[in-house]
């Protein structure tokens, strides 16, 4: 029978190894990794200050996009620094408190993302199918209480998580085979039977992540159903325009969200190096894209960036 020491069951680093079969290429994928966060930090502050300073976008929408931006920073910067670091000098330790802290603000700030697309349908639902009492709905009180819940719930359901890692053994190997700490990955290098947990994972995810992409759904089906019913073709599409933006942040976030969580899980013969890439966009491409997004669908928010812009240029 083997026996293994305290130390090699709790390891107190973990190393990640990056992209497997692409460690050659690592320099270069850093390239648009480096990009696209440093687009991302500059277009969701942006984001943040013009909304801020200007007290005609200080609406549910609007306000709802600042949690979002607020979200997004907080996911790529959790991930991104370290996995540039990775790639540029071969720095793949982290210590293992390092490693759960990132697991939970990782999967945790994700979850809020995805209360706030839900928080911004229901802006829609309620701006469109109850237009005249949408300022009585959507008072400042209530979307900011909404917004205080979407961050309970994700701190909440995700709390646990950190916990279920620690209790683990891990004495087959302290080598993680992605770009940062993430609960399956570090559940595969167990040592023990995690089957529970791998059920309550599942469980949090549809609590979250697929409520919310119901609830969505359920939202746009009344909309849908609304604009359907206005007089003319004109004021249907004048009315779903106004959609556009989250209907289109919608798929680029669920999209690479979607096809990360069913390949951990069920895709066995998906290429290693095919999920984590996509695992890293989901991380990254929606903070990059989100700003990009509502700048040029929204005309009030490209209108003041164009302003802040050409002011700085005078």
């Amino acid at each position: 029978m083997l026996t293994y020491n305290k130390t090699n069951v709790h390891p107190s680093t973990f190393i990640l190894i990056g992209i497997p079969g692409l460690e050659a290429a690592h320099m270069w994928i850093s390239i648009p990794f480096c990009m696209g966060y440093i687009l991302a930090l500059v277009g969701n502050s942006s984001l943040l200050f013009i909304i801020k300073t200007d007290s005609s976008l200080h609406e549910p929408m609007y306000l709802f996009l600042c949690m979002l931006a607020v979200a997004d920073l907080l996911v790529c910067t959790t991930a991104v620094p370290k996995l540039l670091s990775l790639f540029w000098f071969h720095d793949g330790e982290i210590r293992f408190e390092a490693c759960l802290t990132q697991v939970f603000l990782i999967h945790s700030c994700s979850t809020m993302e995805s209360g706030f697309l839900v928080g911004m349908a229901f802006d829609r639902y309620v701006a469109i199918c109850k237009p005249l009492r949408h300022s009585a709905i959507l008072t400042r009180t209530v979307t900011g209480a909404m917004g205080l819940a979407i961050v309970l719930r994700g701190a909440a359901f995700l709390s646990l998580h950190p916990f279920l890692l620690r209790w683990l053994p891990y004495c087959k190997t302290n080598i993680i085979s992605h770009t940062y700490c993430e609960f399956m990955a570090l559940i595969k290098i167990a040592c023990a039977e995690t089957s529970i947990r791998r059920a309550y994972s599942l469980i949090v995810a549809f609590l979250t992540g697929g409520v919310d992409f119901i609830l969505i759904i359920c939202s746009y089906v009344l909309i849908l159903n609304t604009v359907f019913h206005l007089p003319s073709k004109d004021a249907r599409l004048k009315t779903l325009g106004t959609c556009g933006s989250h209907v289109c942040v919608i798929l680029v976030f669920y999209t690479p969200a979607f096809f990360s969580f069913l390949t951990h899980r069920f895709g066995h013969k998906v290429a290693p190096h095919v999920h984590i890439l996509v695992a890293n966009m989901y991380l990254l491409v929606p903070p990059m894209l989100d700003p990009i997004i509502y700048g040029v669908r929204t005309k009030k928010i490209r209108d003041r960036f164009l302003k802040l812009f050409l002011f700085q240029r005078v």
